[in-house]
């Protein structure tokens, strides 16, 4: 095995983003007012993006709940969110971190957490703890916002230690040596970063249940049943990443898709057809612009509640890989037409796994113009990228069942 890596990696995190650059703008302290974000505050429905530590504390309000559940009490403010405001900060935010550290060392993980490479630092800035210290202090004199820190000698130790440890605590040192006594424990596995709810139910199949379970599992049965991922899992269970810095979240990705929850329950086939539709186009774009094709093609329905919830998840495997829009799309519709009981739709997902390198072409005797197809795509993405997603449409996008067109007026989903 080659040698470990022992860098100085830390991933922060800012705690309560949305309810605190919302508290600084309405001139509240967000540890002391009770705030929601709500993503649509005219209908009850809206769904409540965040919520500051007296709303969870003081009401039992958190993230994910919708506006009706939220008791009718004056000392609340609903506050609807500012996209474009809240990317602007988390620009600045990364502008600060770029004084203490080159670009090259930065990762943005999400709008309100980053993974910093200080390895080298003390040179300039002495100690890490000191500098940590420092950063925080000056993310909140400036910004009104508190942070919480992981350390660890690779990305996954240092989002480890931030997620099990600092975000109770507010920073964590994590080493090698710290894996048996914090990370072996934790169970269930999702708890882990990077397994989700689907394959920490495989694994408990397989009689694992916790971390250490899994580091503990030969590393030939977990490729056995996993493939390249059964390794990515042995080894994380180690406390163990090579990846470079900001490489977990772009080598070894396993799929590309798109979901959306719609507005409303769409009963004409029509409209729900054109929706998925669109969800091909995302997902063939994204998986173009990555230059990879896939195999597999998932296709995922959820019903409204009002017709008893539920849904279906079904796939099919092709014997050649793509990622042309219609070639998925016709697949989605024969899974579609077999699967689908005629209840009325709230949610749509595509994807496309089983991943394969864009080069892999093989001319089809049945489908010789597939290659005119591919450069029509192609065309479309480039103009897309250039001029916006909106730039060039299918016409389904522009009727009533269309989302295509509004979506591309919001900013992660919600109006700037």
């Amino acid at each position: 095995m080659k040698p470990l890596p022992n860098r100085k990696i830390a991933c922060l995190d800012m705690r309560s983003f949305y309810a605190s650059c919302a508290a600084a703008m309405e001139g509240l302290d967000v540890m002391e007012v009770p705030i929601a974000i709500v993503g649509n505050i005219e209908r009850k429905g809206g769904v409540v993006l965040a919520a500051s530590p007296p709303l969870k504390k003081r009401f039992g309000v958190t993230t994910g709940m919708r506006l009706y559940e939220i008791p009718d009490d004056p000392s609340i403010r609903l506050i609807e969110p500012k996209m474009q405001f809240y990317i602007d900060v988390s620009m600045e935010l990364t502008r600060l971190l770029n004084r203490y550290v080159p670009k090259e060392a930065i990762h943005v993980y999400s709008i309100d957490e980053s993974f910093v490479d200080f390895t080298g630092t003390e040179k300039l800035w002495g100690p890490l703890e000191t500098l940590i210290f420092r950063i925080q202090d000056e993310l909140y004199r400036q910004f009104e916002l508190r942070s919480a820190c992981g350390v660890g000698p690779n990305m996954l130790l240092s989002k480890l230690a931030l997620d099990l440890e600092a975000k109770k605590t507010g920073i964590a040192y994590w080493t090698y040596e710290d894996v048996p006594e914090k990370l072996w424990p934790v169970a269930p596995l999702h708890k882990m970063w990077g397994i989700g709810k689907r394959v920490e139910r495989t694994l408990e199949d397989m009689g694992i249940y916790s971390v250490g379970d899994l580091a503990h599992t030969p590393l030939e049965n977990l490729e056995k049943k996993f493939g390249v991922m059964g390794n990515q899992l042995y080894y994380h269970a180690h406390g163990i990443d090579y990846s470079d810095l900001g490489s977990v979240l772009i080598e070894g990705q396993l799929s590309y898709g798109k979901g959306q929850t719609l507005l409303r329950d769409y009963t004409k086939t029509d409209e729900v057809l054109a929706v998925m539709l669109e969800m091909c186009e995302d997902t063939a774009m994204r998986a173009r612009l990555a230059k990879k094709k896939g195999r597999t093609i998932t296709l995922s329905f959820g019903y409204s509640k009002h017709a008893l919830g539920g849904g279906f998840n079904r796939q099919k495997t092709l014997p050649e890989a793509t990622n042309e829009t219609m070639a998925i799309y016709r697949v989605c519709l024969e899974l579609f037409e077999t699967f689908h009981d005629g209840r009325p739709v709230r949610h749509i997902s595509v994807s496309l796994s089983n991943l394969e390198e864009h080069d892999s072409f093989q001319l089809s005797l049945f489908e010789p113009m597939n290659w005119k197809q591919q450069k029509i795509g192609q065309v479309m993405d480039e103009i897309r990228v250039k001029y916006g997603s909106a730039a060039i449409l299918r016409a389904v996008s522009v009727t009533p069942g269309g989302t295509a067109y509004r979506r591309n007026q919001l900013i992660g989903g919600h109006y700037k």
